[in-house]
């Protein structure tokens, strides 16, 4: 599977492009005065922001797990998984770094308990007596983004399972088929071997009951008559043999 197509560079570019406009964001926020309301604001996005690219970067590596369990079915080898664990490490380790410099900063900025209190309250989207019936134009945008992102990345991870499930149920159908060829056979091959068990009987039942005869016919006759029996018998086991194993 090329790059194009495979599920885990298209969400990978996504996840860089977010980084990216984490890092364009992280870079205004430290132009901006620490006074500022738009500190304020920036300082809330960017914590947002970080959770959901860590949150991305999570479901990333659930899939990374997925393919090392089986790499060949998916078509890849272990230094491809080794090339996606490290990318996963070293987006995670940025975003991580941006958002400890935020809370540093924020928690630098000598503000009250009260405003510490509000803006946590914020970032965890908890609900404030002074804020409500705000909107922010900003956060409802980045989610609307989000959302429509996720949902684009889910229904591609949707399509692909659904398409491996269809090629497992195709297999699974030959596999069923095969198997109740192989069923029929062995009847068949079963139903042989007890017809040809039944003719052997029969036919040992016939030597017996013949042998019992010679013998009583020998012990009644002459030596000539004897001869003559045996010659008889030995022109009547040839014709039973040829009825029995040649017709």
């Amino acid at each position: 599977m090329s790059s194009a197509q495979d599920p885990f560079y298209i969400v990978k570019e996504e996840i860089q492009e977010s980084i990216e406009k984490l890092l364009s964001t992280f870079h205004q926020w430290e132009r901006t005065p620490p006074s500022s309301g738009d500190r304020l604001h920036l300082s809330r996005e960017l914590i947002t922001t970080c959770d959901s690219i860590d949150w991305q970067v999570d479901e990333l590596n659930k899939t990374i797990a997925v393919a090392a369990r089986d790499p060949s079915w998916y078509g890849i080898d272990e230094a491809e998984l080794e090339k996606r664990r490290r990318w996963t490490s070293d987006a995670r380790t940025q975003v991580g770094n941006v958002k400890k410099s935020v809370v540093a900063g924020k928690e630098s900025n000598g503000m009250s308990s009260s405003n510490f209190d509000g803006m946590r309250r914020e970032l965890m989207r908890m609900p404030d007596s002074h804020q409500t019936g705000r909107n922010d134009p900003y956060t409802a945008q980045d989610n609307d983004d989000f959302i429509s992102s996720e949902s684009d990345r889910q229904l591609l991870l949707i399509k692909q399972q659904d398409d491996e499930l269809d090629v497992l149920s195709a297999s699974i159908e030959r596999i069923g088929d095969v198997g109740l060829t192989i069923h029929d056979e062995l009847i068949g091959q079963e139903r042989i071997i007890s017809d040809l068990g039944s003719e052997l009987d029969n036919t040992s039942n016939r030597l017996d009951f013949v042998q019992k005869k010679v013998a009583m016919v020998m012990k009644k006759a002459s030596a000539k008559g004897q001869i003559m029996m045996i010659c008889f018998l030995l022109v009547l086991f040839i014709v039973l043999f040829s009825l029995v194993f040649l017709t």
